[in-house]
Parts: C-alpha cells; sequence; structure tokens
C-alpha cells in the first residue's frame, strides 16, 4: 500500500494525523508576504524557510484521538535595528503543536481553559499561512544588533559644546507666593 500523499497547501490535518503524516521541505522566504514584509528596507531576503510537520491522533481513554499537528520552522530575516537602524540579521525558530477540535466553540472554550493551542478542524488548512503566522510571531519586538556596527550618534545635548545652563527649578515660582507682600 503506498502512503498518501499530502499537499501542504490545502492539507486535511485530520487524515494526516490518523496516518501518522509527516511531511517536510523549505519556501523561499518572498512566498511569506507578511514575514517579507516585516524586513528591513533595502535589506535582501534570505533564501528560505525550512520547516517540518508532523500528524498525530492522540489516544484518549474513553473519548475519540486527538487530532495533534506538530510544526518547526526556521529562517533568518534581517530586521531593522532600533539603535542604529541598520539591518540585522535575526534567525527565528518555532516549534509549536496544536490540538484540532471539531467547531469554532470548542477551540475557543478549550483554548481558553488549556495550555495547549487549540484550533478548529478543517478540511483543508494552508500549512504555509500557519507557518508564517507563527513566524511572525517568534520575531522579536525590538530586534537589535548586540554591538551595532555604526556608531551610535552622540546625545543632542552633547552636540552643543556649551555647557547648559542650569535650568529653573520647577518649583521655584511657587517660592514667590509664600512670600508676605507689602502694600
Amino acid at each position: 500500500m503506498n502512503p498518501r500523499e499530502f499537499d501542504p497547501l490545502r492539507l486535511d490535518v485530520a487524515a494526516f494525523a490518523k496516518a501518522d503524516g509527516r511531511l517536510d521541505g523549505h519556501w523561499p522566504v518572498a512566498e511569506f508576504g507578511r514575514l517579507a514584509a516585516s524586513a528591513a528596507a533595502g535589506a535582501e531576503l534570505p533564501g528560505e524557510v525550512r520547516w517540518a510537520a508532523r500528524g498525530e491522533a492522540r489516544a484518549v481513554r474513553g473519548d475519540a484521538p486527538q487530532v495533534w499537528l506538530h510544526l518547526t520552522a526556521s529562517t533568518h530575516v534581517p530586521l531593522q535595528c532600533q539603535r542604529c537602524l541598520e539591518p540585522v540579521g535575526v534567525a527565528v525558530e518555532v516549534k509549536r503543536s496544536f490540538r484540532f477540535v471539531h467547531g469554532e466553540d470548542d477551540a475557543a472554550a478549550l483554548d481558553a481553559e488549556s495550555d495547549d493551542d487549540v484550533l478548529a478542524l478543517t478540511r483543508a488548512l494552508d500549512l504555509r499561512e500557519l507557518l508564517e503566522d507563527e513566524l511572525l510571531l517568534a520575531l522579536p519586538l525590538v530586534p537589535r544588533h548586540a554591538v551595532c556596527p555604526v556608531p551610535l550618534a552622540p546625545p543632542a545635548s552633547a552636540d552643543a559644546g556649551e555647557p547648559e545652563e542650569a535650568a529653573p527649578h520647577p518649583f521655584a515660582s511657587l517660592a514667590a507666593l509664600k512670600r508676605p507682600r507689602l502694600n
């Protein structure tokens, strides 16, 4: 018997899990539109996103087996360093497991009460779209170099070269109100 062929762009997750399916491959980063758009302006996109998927039908006593999908992915994305504003290559890795249930309501209820990531079961899951979502969530909020290659600009006050005048005390005007007035 030939193993069933599964299409990662239209994946039947229930059948994939039941067959203990395995898929892996690589896609160009350019095919991940939102991920490519998050790259630093003018930076060259890296070659590809390497990924792997494994389905699992986890036995549960007294109930139907649970449908699970395990994903891993890795790539490099050139983001803009928030200190020097130059591109910084960031390694992005994802290792996630998802439990699939029938219906959006069940997924929302289980997701709220469980530590597991729960999604609604569909007949045709776009694995590339799910991977892109997870890669975007794995990006750092504030990307930066460990040591910036470009010297940082000095603070504006250091450029003046003249000593700063002492700023008036914020409560100095209140002191004038406390003095007795002479009529």
